[in-house]
């Protein structure tokens, strides 16, 4: 078994250099110095010891994960690129959590993480009111928050990363109608998070600014039981039905993501109704299922990858260094354009 002595041979570092690098103390790190330590690293397949380092520093070598439902996949591939991060470069693994977006349960997951030694977490919430992550990140606790935007005008404990909501499904409203349409719809859920918000905003700015006010919807749709997530296509396949009953339906629908946008297409075609031949649907997120329904669906993808790492090194960063402050970082979706659009038909 390698120890770290072996690692600081091999790069030609001091082993204070390499628990560094472990640590996430590299800000003031040569690249290069960095690059030698984490092939080094790899190649000798080294893994600190876990139990060493909470005995000396009384934390775990965990970083918490706090999702609405894995039941998306989009949060397990989230937690998939964190966890190969977190692990390869720092030797961290994480501890995933289910919330449903739910204020209460998220606190006392805050509770459990800090008993049980963990001090860093990155939570995809969206929630409006961020008060009890903001006490917690106040108590010790360093967060970064994912798919939400800092609170405007307010100086912020929690760093945030998150994907251009606003872009998002404006991108994706204005794809639809440079194809032609001019019915169109965006389906989401009732109760409102801000990048919810921000979404919807997105969509009516890019109908106003084809002159198409008067005949763009918001859908709102309660989830149809208490897990949110897990049941957002049944929410969009429901939806579904009830657009195709109108008598100027629309042809041009947008889902707030990927799952309910399965559930638009799948209630389109219960409904009688071909997509793209008698309605184009749009999802947001981009999960690899997209490629796998009929037809392949367009979407919007976010940068996961990238975002991923701006998170686990973030609370990496403030680990290392209490006094760094917190920031946002703000990303661009792009559009992925398959065969759920076509112009409609006449």
């Amino acid at each position: 078994m390698s120890r770290i002595s072996d690692v600081a041979q091999r790069a030609g570092v001091s082993t204070s250099t390499v628990s560094n690098v472990l640590n996430g103390r590299v800000d003031r790190m040569a690249a290069a110095t960095l690059e030698r330590v984490q092939d080094a690293i790899r190649d000798l397949k080294y893994r600190p010891n876990t139990s060493a380092r909470q005995l000396k520093t009384g934390h775990t070598p965990l970083i918490g994960l706090l999702v609405p439902s894995m039941a998306n996949p989009m949060y397990g591939f989230i937690a998939r690129e964190v966890e190969t991060l977190a692990q390869e470069r720092y030797g961290f693994r994480i501890m995933i959590g289910n919330t449903y977006r739910e204020k209460e349960r998220e606190a006392r997951f805050f509770e459990d993480l800090m008993a049980h030694g963990v001090r860093g977490v990155i939570i995809i919430s969206s929630l409006i009111d961020e008060q009890h992550v903001e006490a917690a990140a106040e108590r010790g606790l360093v967060v970064v928050s994912y798919d939400r935007r800092a609170t405007p005008g307010e100086a912020s404990v929690i760093d945030h990363v998150t994907v251009d909501s606003f872009e998002s499904s404006r991108i994706a409203t204005a794809h639809l109608i440079e194809r032609g349409h001019r019915r169109l719809a965006f389906v989401t859920p009732s109760g409102r998070t801000m990048s919810r918000n921000e979404k919807i905003q997105g969509f009516l700015a890019a109908a106003r600014a084809a002159g198409l006010e008067a005949s763009a919807r918001v859908v709102e749709g309660l989830p149809v039981d208490e897990y949110g997530d897990s049941m957002m296509s049944e929410l969009g396949r429901t939806q579904a039905s009830q657009l195709a009953q109108l008598p100027e339906r629309p042809t041009g629908v947008v889902g707030v993501n990927d799952l309910l946008a399965y559930g638009l297409m799948a209630g389109f075609r219960d409904a009688g109704l071909a997509v793209p031949d008698d309605v184009s649907v749009v999802g947001i997120d981009n999960v690899f299922l997209s490629t796998l329904m009929y037809p392949a669906m367009t979407s919007v993808r976010v940068p996961v990858p990238e975002m991923a790492q701006v998170m686990v090194e973030r609370v990496m960063s403030r680990l290392a260094d209490g006094a760094l402050p917190a920031g946002e970082f703000l990303f661009a979706p792009t559009l992925v354009a398959r065969d759920s659009v076509a112009p409609p038909r006449g």
